[in-house]
């Protein structure tokens, strides 16, 4: 794999690449999900080491036939409409707005899946053997991003048609004081009736948003907001500008948005700051990274980084890692309040930084490459293969090195969306795994353990919905929460899968993940996943040893011997494990990289539970 670059300023990037991009090379094949026959509800579908558990199609208030977006017809019938307003005849353009229906992004909270959608948000309860839909609101805005804290539901909107007050009517006009376009806050105490108590607009609408609570003030919540859209007219909102620096120092755009919310009082939610986290840190200058194009001939056309797509926060560890349309960045939060950059990555090879994922240990992070914007083919056999792909990248010190790319190994047709999207770890001890959407490329379960060979150890995938031509569908994000994966369908509803044991995840891996059970999950708010001391959480480290060849023989046997002593009797047996912990934190300190980490976390469980 080619070398992946650093990026310390737009001028340093320049200097330091011209010439490093190549031709690229395909190296995606053909599998089982390359010719799936096709159907709306009824596609042929592929797996392999997972299942489908369970299809929860949509509910008729969040699905129309007609509301299907096909980007080649919509295209043709709003060029059909301004050509007829053109000759003075009656305009009919399409009756709705692209995915105005489209299922997107998750929330979790004990026994409740919370589904956005771009027209409102549903919550199922999924305590039984099916999912059951407890609530459907609906308030029209796009997006719909969720995310959940409490009694506190948070929904981003960035359409203009939408409305402070959920109406379906459009907000029309270029100014209208009805309109709504930020972050919406829900009581939802009363999980069965939502009610909105705070709206907060932003200048360019809220794509997505992510969660930091105060480390320091339980009664203080921070939303970080990503606006993608135009800037909204000044008349509109007073604070708003347009413009690039060199002509508006004040423009709204190359910022994110920090959004203030006391727990007590949340529906006074206010936005506090929009700060200039791209800034360039010698000259100040606020537009200080990727200006966006083109690199080398061979090369991406990279967005420019004026917003982020993305924030993904790790609180424990106080960093923050942004996807932010021409860059990759890493930042510092201890102080939520004020974000600053502290490592930044480009790659002439990422066509847009879309979001981001970081490992339990926080020293890895998964960046996706959203080339297409999603609504594209871009898993066919002639498209590269490090081009709407995963690009994995190691943290040292405060530094982004770029390791490799993956992608979906299984090339996909041309009536396909597909590219690198939303997903989550799967909690496997000692093991970096993620499960991920790719759009109509299906679900795809990535071992990324060794930054620089990640592999496929699970997939799930259906035909397209139409054959013949492109329909925006498949995979919008998908998440493990508490032992399955909630995957939304943009346009077939709600799927819940389980994984299965193979040759590439042991039973005891599998158990180990499964038995890791949190209360509240927003994917975009990483928390570090804890083990209890088990047999599984011990098995699986010991089985990860056997298959990289880096335990002894008769070690292996002796820890596995009282392994298995230890579970048939917990109470009589847990001391027999100390004869081995000596000898595996010998081992330890002869080994290297991730098996010394295995050795050594081993050794650790054993004397926890041995005492």
């Amino acid at each position: 794999m080619k070398h992946l670059l650093r990026c310390t300023a737009a001028l340093g990037v320049l200097s330091l690449a011209l010439g490093t991009a190549q031709a690229q090379v395909n190296t995606v094949g053909e599998d089982e999900r390359s010719h799936l026959a096709g159907g709306l509800f009824d596609a042929e579908s592929a797996s392999w080491n997972m299942v489908l558990e369970h299809n929860v199609p949509p509910i008729d208030a969040f699905f129309d036939e007609r509301a299907l977006f096909a980007p080649a017809q919509f295209m043709a019938a709003m060029q059909a409409a301004r050509e007829a307003e053109e000759r003075g005849e009656e305009a009919a353009p399409p009756a709705f707005t692209p995915l105005a229906l489209a299922n997107t992004d998750f929330a979790f909270q004990g026994d409740h899946v919370i589904m956005g959608n771009y027209h409102g948000f549903l919550i199922y309860n999924v305590a039984g053997d099916a999912p059951e839909l407890v609530t459907a609101v609906v308030c029209p805005g796009g997006q719909g991003d969720v995310s959940v804290y409490g009694d506190l539901l948070f929904l981003s909107v960035e359409h203009n048609r939408a409305r402070l007050d959920c109406g379906s009517e459009a907000a029309e006009g270029e100014v209208n004081p009805d309109r709504f376009r930020g972050i919406r806050v829900f009581d939802i105490s009363d999980i069965t009736a939502p009610r909105q108590i705070a709206a907060v607009q932003t200048c360019r609408g809220s794509h997505t948003h992510t969660l930091l609570p105060d480390p320091n003030d339980e009664n203080v919540l921070y939303v970080y907001n990503s606006g993608t859209q135009p800037v909204r007219s000044g008349d509109e909102l007073e604070f708003c500008s347009d413009g690039q620096p060199g002509e508006n120092p004040e423009t709204s755009l190359y910022s994110i948005d920090i959004i203030r919310v006391p727990l007590d009082a949340p529906e006074t939610a206010e936005l506090i700051d929009s700060p200039r986290i791209f800034a360039d840190r010698e000259t100040g200058e606020i537009a200080g990274l990727w200006q966006g194009g083109q690199l080398g001939i061979a090369s991406q056309r990279t967005a420019q980084t004026n917003h982020c797509h993305d924030i993904t926060v790790y609180p424990e560890l106080g960093i923050a890692g942004g996807a932010c349309s021409g860059n990759g960045i890493l930042l510092d939060i201890t102080d939520p309040a004020n974000p600053s950059r502290i490592a930044e990555l480009f790659d002439p090879d990422m066509a847009y930084w879309h979001s981001a994922t970081f490992n339990n240990a926080g020293d890895v992070v998964v960046f996706t490459d959203e080339w297409g914007g999603g609504t594209a083919a871009r898993c066919r056999a002639e498209d590269p293969a490090n081009w709407g792909a995963n690009l994995i990248a190691t943290i040292e010190g405060n530094v982004l090195r770029g390791q490799t790319f993956y992608k979906l190994p299984s090339t996909q047709g041309a009536s396909e969306n597909c590219v690198a999207h939303n997903g989550s770890l799967v909690p496997v001890p000692g093991r970096d795994i993620m499960v991920q959407s790719w759009y109509q490329g299906g679900i795809s379960v990535m071992d990324f353990t060794d930054p620089q060979n990640p592999f496929e150890i699970a997939y799930f995938d259906r035909g397209p919905v139409d054959p013949d031509n492109l329909i925006v569908a498949g995979y919008w994000s998908s998440y493990w929460y508490n032992g399955r994966i909630y995957a939304s369908e943009i346009a077939r509803g709600l799927d819940v899968l389980r994984l299965e044991a193979n040759e590439h995840l042991s039973e005891a891996e599998l158990a180990a993940a499964e038995a890791v059970i949190e209360r509240e999950v927003n994917p975009q708010t990483q928390t570090r996943i804890v083990w209890e001391d088990t047999p599984d959480v011990a098995r699986s480290y010991l089985i990860q040893l056997e298959r990289n060849e880096a335990i002894d023989a008769g070690l292996a046997t002796r820890v596995g011997d009282a392994i298995t002593r230890w579970e048939a009797n917990p109470q009589r047996n847990a001391r027999g494990l100390v004869g081995s912990i000596r000898l595996l934190n010998n081992a330890a300190a002869e080994a290297e990289g991730r098996d010394a980490v295995r050795l050594s976390e081993l050794a650790a469980l054993f004397t926890r539970v041995a005492r």
